[in-house]
């Protein structure tokens, strides 16, 4: 348990998911606020309503997988989807699925079905939809890719589609105001949960190299540069030099203003919110708390987002083209040094043999 947490008087009870009796004696009487992190499927939710029934206000973290664009494409699709703007809640959805949610497809159907449940039981739950989630303790901290080169001291940094790829953060700190939100105001309501900026990239590798006082050269790669299609739409397992976990094709933001109308106030931006999770992933790589929550080198995660020796392979070719393009450069110096200087030669031939021409008509 986190330790302000600890001395704020909170405590931690383990209690088995499906186990009824277990979660009802540790709910006791009611609660003014119940949050579930990790109900994936309808049978989750159905789990967890009799306990809603007697909270004050239930907040359910849902996905913004769940959103789904004109032509079906999600989040996990293979095909990345294409909203068009930024995407409200009243964005079409998946269908509802009762399907394996540890898979690609199965995960945001078996969202949207726990959240049917929920939503349709009538009690004041307040359905949160983040994005890609970043704060101290992650179990896929998706920023150690940028932590990790800083330690390194790598010197360079490729970042695939010149690093404009938007894929919306959300801090655990903004998605903690949005629940303390819902707990001030309960009612039935479905809110995006994502921070108040959604920069590229390349903005958040600076922010994160910035924050560790850390310089590289930025290699931006284009289609020109063996990137992929056009749609977004890759070989799975495929590992291409300059990929990250914010690599959309299409921008993918959420539109906060919802949550906005309801009173919500964000911790902070990306780079401020992203700080935390930075000095986690620092402390714990040293050998500090949770060192064994940072991924290792064989992660079939971050093992294609760090490939050192693919970089240094392109590196090396880019400096032998350099090479050799600084030796043509001196070879076609040279040679028009030599037609200068031949030309210079026929020039002064020509100016004897004239001023000799000269002497004679004189004499």
């Amino acid at each position: 348990m986190p330790p302000d947490i600890a001395v704020s008087g909170g405590r931690f009870t383990a209690a088995g998911r499906g186990d009824q009796e277990q979660l009802q004696a540790v709910f006791g009487p009611g609660a003014d606020l119940l949050v579930d992190c990790v109900c994936y499927t309808a049978a989750d939710a159905e789990q967890l309503l009799p306990l809603a029934r007697h909270a004050t206000s239930t907040v359910l973290i849902s996905s913004k997988a769940v959103y789904a664009d004109a032509a079906g494409h999600h989040s996990n699709s293979p095909v990345r989807p294409d909203f068009g703007g930024p995407v409200r809640e009243d964005q079409p959805t998946v269908a509802p699925g009762c399907g394996d949610h540890r898979t690609a497809e199965g995960y945001p159907a078996a969202k949207v079905a726990a959240e049917q449940v929920l939503l349709d039981s009538g009690v004041p739950v307040t359905v949160l939809r983040p994005s890609k989630i970043h704060g101290p303790g992650s179990r896929q901290p998706r920023e150690w890719m940028f932590v990790k080169r800083v330690l390194d001291r790598r010197p360079v940094l490729f970042l695939a589609r010149r690093g404009a790829g938007v894929d919306h953060p959300t801090a655990a700190a903004n998605i903690a105001a949005l629940i303390e939100l819902a707990a001030r105001r309960p009612g039935r309501r479905i809110l995006n949960a994502a921070d108040p900026d959604a920069p590229r990239a390349l903005d958040m590798s600076r922010a994160i190299a910035a924050h560790l006082g850390h310089t590289w050269e930025e290699i931006l790669l284009g289609r020109e540069d063996g990137q992929g299609r056009e749609d977004g739409e890759e070989p799975p397992g495929q590992a291409t030099l300059g990929r990250h976990p914010w690599d959309a094709p299409h921008p993918i933001v959420l539109d906060m203003t919802a949550a906005a109308a309801v009173g919500y106030t964000p911790a902070g931006d990306y780079a401020t919110t992203v700080a935390a999770e930075v000095d986690w992933l620092t402390a714990a790589a040293r050998g500090g708390d949770d060192a064994d929550l940072i991924p290792g080198p064989a992660d079939d995660y971050f093992a294609p987002l760090l490939d050192y020796p693919a970089e240094d392979r392109w590196l090396a070719a880019r400096a032998d083209a350099a090479r050799a393009d600084a030796a043509r450069a001196d070879a076609a110096r040279a040679k028009g040094d030599r037609a200068k200087g031949d030309r210079a030669n026929s020039d002064r031939t020509d100016s004897a043999q004239m001023g000799g021409a000269r002497m004679d008509r004189s004499g």
